[in-house]
């Protein structure tokens, strides 16, 4: 996003709407109801959209006063993940005087009804999962002060990105696979339309191609313990050479691929070394315990709120990814002569 002189300003978005500044402030304060026409203020949310246009918060909320309340959307509550990301969000507001209403998008990543009759006029920012983006949209939280995380900073709707060093986890699993002495790797990749499983997939490919004489297939799965048993299963029962090592976005995924392995009659890690990614309560729950990257859940979560109380009060937030680390347990070993 672009910052100083070429950020744009209100009068900027009056002139692509072709309407006052005044103008622009009712819309964008979600004061224009009766004031202007439904077809004007929308034409105003676009020129806003397409500028990349934020208010200037610091001087909105003085004016308006704020309500201190702070959105976290994520995926539907299906792992401890987000939970941790929600307790470090909420020790970091409560120590601000902020609250956090934790809004969980019921289908997991698809739209979901509005729980506020009008998100601007009761919140005063939103942090979002970018798996669960479309349920932002849904309750036009994309207007508000908004940090995104796990979101391509390229390409991001928020006025800040807060990621996990994800590429680098990703590094550290293929380096300590291919250094046992793996070279045909099976990744199961979660079947979820989101930048961070792309960034996965992408530097999995990068870092095995490094290395000559591997190969690297890849199949897609829900991120569910039978969607992952399933695709698995039938990869590992395909023709041709066994891969010795899979690969998988999540431990959840790892955990269907035990079952897989078992059904099939293979031996982790004798016959087949398996990976994780997350480090979940999950990971030392089956056994052999799981090789995985840990990601700081409630660290992620107190740098989202972070960086959101930066946005509001007008500061540059923390720069940086947050790092990640390969905890290398008995699912991984050096694969048994071909």
């Amino acid at each position: 996003m672009a910052h100083g002189s070429t950020r744009p300003t209100s009068r900027d978005v009056a002139q692509a709407a072709g309407v006052s500044q005044a103008a622009v402030s009712l819309v964008l304060g979600d004061k224009w109801r009766g004031r202007v026409s439904e077809t004007t203020a929308e034409r105003v949310r676009e020129a806003a959209r397409d500028l990349g246009y934020r208010p200037n918060l610091a001087a909105r909320n003085l004016r308006l006063g704020r309500t201190r309340t702070v959105l976290l959307v994520v995926p539907a509550l299906t792992t401890e993940f987000f939970a941790g990301v929600y307790t470090g969000a909420a020790r970091i507001a409560a120590q601000n005087g902020f609250g956090v209403v934790l809004y969980p998008s019921p289908e997991g990543i698809g739209p979901a009804r509005d729980p506020f009759a009008s998100a601007q006029a009761a919140l005063d920012g939103v942090i979002a999962s970018s798996m669960a983006a479309d349920a932002l949209t849904a309750i036009r939280g994309d207007q508000l002060p908004l940090v995104m995380l796990d979101s391509d900073p390229q390409g991001s709707l928020g006025a800040a990105t807060v990621n996990l060093d994800i590429t680098d986890g990703v590094r550290q699993v293929a380096e300590h696979l291919l250094t046992l002495g793996h070279r045909r790797i099976l990744h199961l990749a979660a079947d979820v339309p989101s930048w961070t499983f792309d960034v996965r997939a992408r530097e999995l490919a990068a870092r095995v191609g490094e290395v000559p004489g591997t190969s690297l297939l890849t199949i897609r799965a829900p991120i569910s313990i039978d969607g992952a048993l399933t695709a698995a299963e039938t990869a590992l029962s395909a023709k041709g050479p066994r891969p010795t090592a899979i690969i998988c976005d999540d431990d959840k995924l790892a955990a269907g691929a035990y079952k897989a392995a078992r059904r099939l009659g293979l031996r982790i890690p004798d016959d087949i070394s398996v990976t994780g990614l997350d480090d979940l309560a999950l990971a030392t729950a089956i056994d052999p315990e799981l090789t995985t990257v840990r990601l700081d859940a409630e660290l992620f979560g107190e740098r989202g709120m972070q960086a959101l109380l930066a946005v509001l009060e007008g500061r540059e937030p923390e720069a940086g990814d947050i790092p990640v680390q390969l905890v290398v347990r008995g699912s991984t070993a050096p694969p048994s002569a071909p």
